[in-house]
């Protein structure tokens, strides 16, 4: 671009990389949050938990964390509860093609899991495929047949195709996870009156 004095400026694209990662988190919430607006269900992001060691008050207003650290690890991303059963799951991305690296969930979640479908409750993961814009649930008694019956340290893609539920991005709720759930758990037939209500 030309400016006065025939002086140049040399405009670069700023590129912000601070939102990467956090698409489908902003769906996920979305979606939870057309839930409980429409009392479908309750689920909400789980809080991190951190202990606070120094702080700098900026204003009475404005207080900025200076240092703090993990309690102890966390366990999964989501909680909540769906007709009378507590739901409990693990979201995450990856930009591989061929597979899910299972190092993206650590052991301790994965435990987590088990223990609340041993329980009576409804685990599961949710992972997207960054590459073909694909989003699956994959149910929390699948993941625990494959980690029992491979010794790979990877979900293939393949996989999530063949036992994994498709979930299609949808105005609203955006990405519709409920639906899956009762789809395998309830018959999918409460769920289909309640939205038609709505």
């Amino acid at each position: 671009m030309n400016y006065p004095c025939r002086t140049k400026k040399n405009i670069q694209k700023q590129i912000n990389y601070a939102n990467r990662g956090m698409v489908l988190e902003s769906e996920l919430n979305e979606t939870n949050n057309y839930y409980l607006v429409n009392n479908v269900a309750v689920i909400h992001k789980k809080p991190t938990p951190i202990t606070i060691k120094k702080v700098d008050y900026i204003s009475p207003q404005k207080v900025k964390i200076k240092d703090a650290y993990f309690q102890k690890p966390s366990t999964t991303d989501y909680n909540g509860i769906y007709k009378g059963r507590y739901i409990d799951f693990e979201a995450k991305e990856t930009k591989n093609e061929n597979y899910f690296p299972l190092k993206n969930i650590h052991a301790h979640q994965i435990e987590h899991l088990r223990k609340v479908i041993e329980h009576g409750g409804i685990g599961f993961i949710i992972v997207r495929f960054i590459t073909y814009n694909e989003t699956f649930y994959l149910d929390g008694k699948d993941l625990m047949i494959f980690i029992e019956n491979n010794k790979r340290l990877s979900i293939p893609h393949s996989y999530f195709k063949d036992k994994g539920h498709l979930i299609n991005i949808k105005y609203n709720p955006r990405l519709d996870y409920i639906k899956v759930i009762d789809k395998i758990y309830f018959k999918g037939e409460y769920y289909e009156k309640e939205i038609r209500k709505n």
